[in-house]
């Protein structure tokens, strides 16, 4: 699509679902079986021919940029790229300060780009969009800035920017998690939240950022900084995510922070719920990744036991021997030995679960063997002892662990 540059927010740490952060960053996060949060950003944007986008990366982020090194690459004979950008302190021996000095640290890219339209997007969110119909709006109405929002419950909408809109979409007033959120005229139950995805005239952004930079009190913020300081001077609309249509799907728009670790396994469960709000297989909306050189999932009944899997998402080379596996999404390379019982628990990749194991509401991180016999997710008290476990009770096991050995 030409004229527009995309740029991706992929420097989070990911504090709240630690342990899987202790190695990664939070865009890249395996979720799915086979994909990383990032990929679900940069499908929304291949799927809508933007072909030129960049990655801003921070914190550990070597996991990231071999994900993105081996599976979305562009060739350059073209003007199209997809380019992991680290952190590189153009502005001072200093980290991003946030999200609008990670644009502002950046700003030559921009330049050299010369667009007339600047994508700015986050990268650990599970949704499907068409910018195309985002793009759109934003030239329809002759905005400088375009957010794209969507309704949340009230009393979600304190971990949000909430938005006041006129009855043509512009935006009237704006607050970055506020203590009491408004909510949407005759709606008290819903407010209009900010997705942390939005759309500059690049003219507009470059002014805005270097003003911003120059200002002591500035938190360096879109959400805190930015947005509230243009819409009373600009046309600053809100874009309704709800009315997003994705080619091949019928089903309302979905949208999941997936920042904590009840978040994140809720979402895996919508995927293997018996009518998930969200799929995996529109042939008219493909979801890239970088795919690993491995066999099909094999599953073969033992004299033990025979192989009972529903309701389940098994990824490549996984191995899975006279094992009941129920709503549980199995990453590459997991192997799971007779007798032994997964259950609504979601194995990143690279498991060895052995025989006559219980695992229930768990979620087992890369690299990590667990003894025959062992059982997790049916005493709380012995699993605290041993992992983290989530205020609802989900029990985390970090990357490389032996369990039970």
């Amino acid at each position: 699509m030409a004229g527009v540059l995309a740029m991706i927010l992929a420097g989070g740490e990911g504090t709240r679902l630690q342990p899987l952060t202790v190695t990664r960053s939070k865009p890249a996060v395996p979720f799915g079986g086979s994909y990383r949060l990032v990929d679900f950003a940069l499908n929304n944007f291949v799927n809508a021919d933007i072909l030129r986008i960049y990655v801003l990366t921070q914190f550990k982020s070597q996991s990231l940029y071999l994900h993105m090194k081996k599976g979305w690459n562009l060739s350059s004979i073209t003007d199209h790229f997809i380019d992991p950008i680290p952190a590189q302190m153009r502005m001072g021996k200093r980290w991003y300060d946030g999200t609008a000095d990670a644009i502002y640290q950046n700003l030559r890219f921009i330049e050299l780009a010369d667009p007339e339209h600047v994508c700015i997007f986050g990268s650990d969110h599970i949704y499907k969009m068409d910018v195309r119909q985002l793009i759109d709006f934003h030239k329809e109405k002759k905005a400088a800035l375009t957010v794209a929002a969507l309704r949340v419950p009230l009393e979600e909408a304190k971990a949000f920017g909430v938005i006041e809109v006129d009855t043509d979409g512009r935006i009237i007033g704006f607050e970055e998690k506020p203590e009491n959120p408004k909510h949407i005229p005759g709606d008290p139950d819903h407010a209009l939240a900010s997705m942390g995805n939005y759309i500059f005239e690049s003219d507009t952004l470059c002014r805005e950022l270097r003003e911003d930079a120059h200002k002591a009190d500035s938190s360096h913020d879109f959400g805190k900084d930015i947005i509230p300081s243009l819409y009373p001077r600009e046309a600053v609309y809100a874009y309704d995510f709800s009315t997003n249509k994705i080619p091949g799907e019928k089903s309302q728009a979905y949208w999941r922070d997936v920042g904590t670790i009840d978040a994140y396994w809720q979402a895996h469960m919508d995927l293997v719920s018996d009518n998930p709000p969200f799929s995996l297989y529109n042939r008219k909306w493909p979801l890239h990744t970088f795919y690993p050189p491995l066999p099909p999932a094999n599953m073969i009944d033992t004299d033990q036991a025979k192989v009972d899997v529903t309701n389940s998402l098994i990824s490549a080379g996984c191995y899975i021997q006279g094992s009941r596996i129920t709503r549980s999404i199995l990453g590459f390379h997991c192997t799971s030995d007779s007798g032994s019982q997964i259950h609504e628990s979601v194995l990143l990749g690279n498991v060895k679960v052995g025989e006559n194991c219980s695992i229930r509401r768990a979620i087992i991180d890369k690299n990590v063997e667990i003894a025959p016999g062992t059982v997790i997710g049916e005493n709380p008290e012995l699993d605290r002892e041993r992992f983290t476990v989530s205020e609802g009770g989900i029990v985390v096991i970090p990357k490389g662990a032996r369990v039970g050995y």
